[in-house]
């Protein structure tokens, strides 16, 4: 009977059917047994079902109610897309059964012809597992034809890249082509779906939504990342076919320390073919809470791509820096950074975008405890790969040994770490050069520029000594300041450290009479700080509003205390400029204007008369007058020196306080000369007057608020809190009695001509320093587990083993305790044949001995200083050998002679062992090939200035 109605011959009892697929116990569970997520059921029609159990029940295998072959037509809305109906109800239109009881009973009755089989998988809903009768239905499109999509199903459970396979498939693509894919959101915006191993559930994707397939371009492009792009500007880039990696990168704004980074990179052969045959997706991290989610790595791919199409001239970068800045906050805005910070982030966050290790595991760090350091080495690589293991890993990691020695008990500590680079010190002078102009108190002389050899360490009184032997002057008679605009900026101490002092600030020395060593209060004459000052009317209705513009170079004059008086200041100050300014002949020293006499008095102190005295004597050789001292004129004095505060230059930091201001005598009041008793002015109306060519004003350490004395009987004009004083000139005085040119002219003695020689390092002297023993400093102790305490222990790095990709960072910015400042000594480095086997300290055996030799393959440069510069890029051409200078956007050709200079910054090396070398290439000293976009790129020269490139 079994065989007439086309059943198997071997087909199992009735009961034991039943029993099969019904379940009875935990040895035989059927359908009834729970569900594990993952697993596959099939959807059964529920009437036939019913037939099956009736017929089973029945015990008769020839009843009428056989059931016949399993149909599961009702299930469908019709027979040719065999589309699930919706909303059926389970037990009432369909009954679920686990792959085992599905098998079975297609084995036993068999399956109505053409019909597939509904299968569906168990999905973990919120910790619960539940069939996933009704699969996600997405529409699938491509970006260049989003009015055609085409439906598809999946499981919940299915990964992105099975989405992904079917979309490719739909859509025809060729297997060597890249896609991604997008989400459309129901407010029209689109996002990416990153991480292919992400389940459809995962990734939130529900019935209805539209995903779309991208195809990157020929460029190397992605369509949706350049829809600001004419079409024909896009056609154009495609048609142009350049040489692979000879692509510039444009400068966003400051940017060229990125471009810099990101050229060296790009030209590491290892690294760029792991991105462009996309071996990278494989091993994109999305989960590492170390990592940017996978999109640096991406970034970073997408600007290899076009770099290495031959498709582009030059590339914009604007993504890879917004990705960077969202990870890296300090590379937000346009600021300028530093190429090897830039390249520190980069490698760090391409490995753990890309670590193999989905969950770092917790190790415990050993002490080497005495064992051999072959031991202990092994055991730190080997637990170094097993939390970090990726592409930068297997390039650019390499081992050193640290060795740490107690100064106290001599316990010595040994470890192994990892290096991704090395910072190589560069040797440091000890001394510094700088630029002075020493000002004399012989009016006659010019001031004079030297150029000075003092220790980095050193402090004021240290230049004043190197000046001192030039000058014969004696180094405690000068007075060392910071002129600015016409001002003091800053008046030294003898003590202060040289630190403080820029290369670029314009320090003045000043010839006083007086040492600066002793107590100011007991000295026989007092400092007063001068500045020269234009006077301008200004054009209110009144025509009573006076402007100040400070002019010249201010002075540090020396003035005896037994002659500070407003009468003896103007003198002597008229002495200390005879060089550049014109005493009035005969005929202009008279001023007969009786107005002007009165007004003269009426702005005291403001403007300066002669002694109250009838009778006049000739000046003195240092300007003050020599008379018989009346009444009035004893309380004339001025007792002041330098005073204590000086207020910051706008546009300067606030500078230190200046030197301490001795406190008032109270025998020598300072005061102006009383104003006139109408007798005297009477009798001085009588008389013939001086013109005066200036006028004195008491002002601010800025020189740019004035102070008014009190004009009672008896009046004072007190230095007190402002020692200043301000030679106001008119205008037309001044340019009647002063001499521009004369009072800006100076001399250069002959210390000017020597200019210090930097003799060149080799590398190796570098890295010899890097492997130099040094003390830790007091901000970095080391516990030592023996004294139970922080010791300024002995350290000492040694290499161990080097990496396929060796970068070596030359620390050019120094940044002490004492001074701040970029070496630009010549580095010299050889492009092929570096030999590390005499710094590599793991015992070498019978290796081969390439595995120690290295050939330069980039540089990253860096021209200018501290505060500014511009970095470029010399790198090697991994598929032509051709040595190629990158410039932001600009690229041509080089030979390896113009490689070597003093901006060299970060070296890039590649062991020999691991150098493909290009078919036909040879060694190029005129630089060939660089296809189209390349210009010939004249020979560097050392003291070209990029200063202002960005």
């Amino acid at each position: 009977m079994a065989a007439e109605r086309g059943l198997p011959a071997a087909l199992p009892g009735l009961e034991a059917q039943r029993r099969q697929v019904e379940g009875e116990g935990p040895e035989q569970p059927g359908r009834e047994r729970p569900l594990r997520a993952g697993e596959k059921w099939y959807l059964l029609e529920n009437h036939w079902y019913k037939q099956w159990r009736a017929y089973v029940e029945s015990g008769d295998q020839n009843s009428i109610s056989f059931p016949g072959r399993i149909n599961n037509a009702e299930l469908f809305e019709d027979t040719e897309s065999y589309r699930l109906k919706d909303r059926l109800v389970e037990h009432e239109e369909y009954v679920l059964v686990p792959e085992e009881v599905w098998n079975k009973l297609v084995t036993w009755y068999g399956l109505e012809h053409d019909q597939p089989a509904i299968e569906r998988k168990v999905v973990d809903l919120s910790s619960m597992q539940k069939v996933e009768v009704y699969l996600v239905e997405l529409y699938l499109c491509q970006h260049s034809d989003m009015d055609n999509p085409v439906t598809a199903q999946f499981s919940r459970m299915d990964v992105i890249e099975t989405v992904l396979k079917e979309a490719r498939c739909q859509f025809s693509v060729p297997a060597e082509a890249e896609t991604r894919l997008w989400v459309k959101n129901s407010d029209g915006s689109c996002e990416r779906l990153r991480n292919l191993q992400m389940t459809v559930l995962d990734a939130c994707l529900s019935s209805g939504q539209v995903v779309v397939m991208e195809t990157r371009s020929k460029d190397g492009t992605w369509p949706s990342s350049r829809p600001h792009i004419m079409k024909n500007s896009l056609e154009d880039e495609e048609l142009y076919q350049g040489q692979p990696g000879v692509c510039g990168l444009t400068n966003l704004g400051n940017t060229c320390f990125m471009n810099s980074a990101l050229q060296c990179l790009s030209n590491v052969p290892p690294l760029t073919e792991y991105f462009l045959n996309n071996r990278y997706l494989d091993e994109l991290n999305f989960n590492n809470p170390l990592g940017m989610k996978g999109e640096i790595a991406e970034a970073y791919a997408d600007l290899i791509k076009q770099q290495w199409s031959g498709h582009h001239r030059s590339i914009v970068p604007r993504m890879f820096k917004t990705k960077v800045g969202h990870f890296a906050s300090q590379f937000l805005g346009y600021q300028q950074h530093d190429s090897q910070e830039l390249l520190s982030f980069l490698l760090d966050g391409l490995h753990e975008d890309l670590n193999r290790v989905k969950k770092k595991e917790y190790i415990e760090l050993k002490d080497a405890a005495g064992r051999p350091d072959e031991e202990v080495a092994e055991e730190a690589w080997r637990n170094h790969k097993r939390r970090n293991h990726s592409i930068i890993v297997d390039i650019f990691h390499g081992l050193f040994k640290s060795t740490l020695v107690c100064p106290e008990c001599g316990k010595v500590s040994v470890t192994f770490d990892p290096f991704c680079y090395l910072s190589a010190p560069l040797p440091i002078s000890k001394d510094r050069v700088m630029e002075v102009f020493f000002v004399s108190m012989d009016p006659s002389k010019k001031p004079e520029q030297h150029r000075l050899i003092v220790p980095k360490a050193g402090k004021v009184l240290d230049l004043c000594h190197s000046l001192s032997k030039h000058t014969e002057v004696p180094a405690e008679r000068m007075m060392v300041a910071d002129v600015f605009s016409h001002r003091f900026y800053k008046i030294y101490q003898m003590e202060e450290s040289l630190s403080c002092i820029l290369d670029r600030d314009d320090i003045f020395i000043y010839e006083v009479s007086v040492s600066t060593l002793e107590d100011p209060a007991t000295a026989d004459a007092v400092v007063l700080p001068v500045y020269l000052r234009e006077r301008t009317q200004g054009r209110d209705y009144s025509n009573t509003y006076y402007g100040v513009v400070l002019f010249g170079h201010p002075l540090l004059v020396s003035v005896p205390r037994d002659q500070l008086s407003w009468d003896s200041l103007y003198q002597l100050l008229l002495h200390r400029l005879s060089r550049y300014v014109t005493r009035p002949d005969s005929e202009e020293e008279e001023d007969p204007s009786e107005e002007d006499e009165e007004d003269l008095y009426n702005k005291r102190p403001n403007g300066l008369s002669e002694g109250e005295d009838e009778e006049e004597e000739e000046t003195t050789a240092e300007g003050s007058t020599s008379q018989e001292p009346s009444s009035e004129a004893e309380e004339n004095p001025l007792d002041a020196s330098v005073g204590e505060e000086g207020a910051g230059v706008e546009g300067r930091p606030s500078p230190s306080p200046a030197p301490q201001r001795p406190p008032q005598s109270p025998q020598t009041p300072s005061s102006s000369p009383s104003p006139p008793t109408a007798n005297q002015a009477k009798r001085k109306c009588c008389q013939k007057r001086r013109k005066l060519l200036f006028t004195l004003q008491a002002v601010n350490s800025n020189g740019t608020s004035d102070r008014t004395a009190a004009q009672d009987e008896g009046s004072t004009v007190s230095f007190n809190s402002q020692p200043y004083i301000a030679m106001d000139w008119d205008s037309n005085m001044r340019k009647r009695y002063y001499n521009e040119a004369e009072a800006e002219g100076y001399i250069k003695h002959d210390c000017m001509d020597f200019t210090p020689r930097k003799n060149p390092v080799r590398l190796q002297e570098c890295l010899e320093l890097f492997t130099t023993v040094e003390t830790l400093e007091e901000e970095n102790p080391w516990y030592c587990p023996t004294c139970k305490k922080h010791q300024l222990a002995t350290k000492k790095l040694d290499l161990w083993s080097l990496p396929e990709i060796l970068i070596i960072h030359l620390k050019r910015f120094s940044y002490t305790k004492f001074s701040r400042e970029k070496l630009d000594t010549l580095v010299e480095f050889p492009v092929q044949d570096l030999d590390f086997s005499e710094f590599v300290i793991k015992p070498q055996k019978d290796t081969d001995p390439t595995l120690y030799k290295y050939d330069l393959i980039a540089v990253s440069n860096h021209y200018g200083g501290l505060r500014d510069g511009h970095y470029t890029t010399f790198a090697r051409n991994k598929d032509s050998g051709t040595w190629f200078y990158f410039d932001d956007s600009s690229v041509s050709a080089v030979s390896k002679v113009q490689i070597e200079s003093k901006a060299a910054y970060v070296l890039f090396y590649q062991r020999q062992d691991k150098i493909r070398h290009p078919a036909g290439s040879r060694d190029q000293d005129g630089g060939s090939g660089g296809g189209a976009c390349c210009e010939p790129h004249p020979r560097e020269q050392a003291s070209r200035d990029f200063m202002d490139v960005d």
